[in-house]
């Protein structure tokens, strides 16, 4: 089985709190996950999204695009709305070879408010999930149709956070899932249920691995999923409370073969981005080892 070892620009630049971002240029963010190991990496703010531009720096770090993140707002939109807001993605990742865009539903969402504890998410009823999953199935297929499938992104602080409501999201739809252990993880979840449960669906993995001492210590009433985030909850595998080998035993026992990306937002201030990438990938090449995978650019 072979695997992909990716990384995503939030060590780097945090899209969502600028005070957490290192003042480094593409070409040096490239240069430092080129250097840690890592053959792909997903978009982020400083991307132009123009592989005529992008396409000869990519290439001279050996990086390639493996995924970025597509803020979708189906679950309140109109689809036809949300055909037109991802095109231009759409026809950017087709050129870059992308495996996917990774669909985060941002609608309703308190994952970017950092006044809005985390015990204020959304939630559905079933009913609504259903109706929910119906539109986000015709998104799905209609972005598959046209050269670029989504993976749909289980996320802290969103519509589908917890493992029960993954499983009634995906009781009720049909959409392709990329696997998050380390938001699975935050939200309560039990990883290897997870995977034993939806592997079929498993398109894309994440990495990301958790303090649980933060997590733990989090009031949900009072604290963000932003608060979070500045604490310390996320970091890189090998560095937190996960057991990725037996995770990715389980993807590989699965036959899950792809991507598995280190994404994990941190202050680089506190937590270098390359001291960590190269922890991360250190700690992937192992588990992938252990694992049975070949790992291959």
């Amino acid at each position: 089985m072979k695997a992909k070892l990716g990384i995503a620009p939030i060590a780097w630049w945090n899209d969502d709190l600028a005070e957490l971002s290192d003042d480094v240029s593409l070409e040096e963010c490239l240069r430092q996950a080129s250097g840690a190991g890592f053959t792909g990496m997903e978009t982020g703010r400083r991307f132009p999204m123009d592989m005529a531009e992008l396409g000869p720096i990519l290439q001279k770090y050996g990086i390639s695009v493996c995924g970025g993140w597509f803020s979708g707002l189906l679950l309140d939109g109109d689809i036809e709305v949300e055909k037109d807001r991802i095109a231009q993605q759409h026809t950017f990742f087709k050129a870059a070879k992308a495996p996917c865009i990774v669909y985060g539903e941002t609608a309703r969402s308190v994952q970017g408010i950092k006044s809005a504890p985390l015990a204020t998410k959304p939630r559905l009823t079933e009913a609504e999930v259903a109706v929910y999953g119906r539109k986000i199935s015709d998104f799905a297929d209609w972005c598959a149709a046209n050269g670029m499938p989504i993976s749909y992104h289980h996320h802290m602080a969103a519509v589908i956070e917890t493992e029960p409501e993954l499983d009634l999201f995906m009781k009720h739809s049909t959409v392709p899932l990329l696997f998050d252990a380390g938001h699975m993880a935050f939200g309560g979840g039990d990883n290897l249920r997870v995977i034993e449960n939806h592997w079929k669906r498993i398109t894309h993995v994440h990495t990301k691995d958790v303090r649980m001492g933060v997590i733990n210590g989090l009031d949900r009433t009072k604290e963000s999923f932003l608060d979070a985030v500045v604490k310390g909850a996320f970091t890189v595998p090998g560095d937190g409370s996960l057991d990725f080998e037996a995770i990715v035993k389980a993807l590989a026992g699965k036959g899950y073969e792809g991507w598995f990306v280190v994404e994990a937002e941190q202050d680089p201030k506190v937590s270098p981005p390359l001291e960590m990438a190269k922890k991360g990938h250190k700690e992937l090449l192992r588990v992938m080892a252990a694992a049975g995978y070949e790992v291959v650019q």
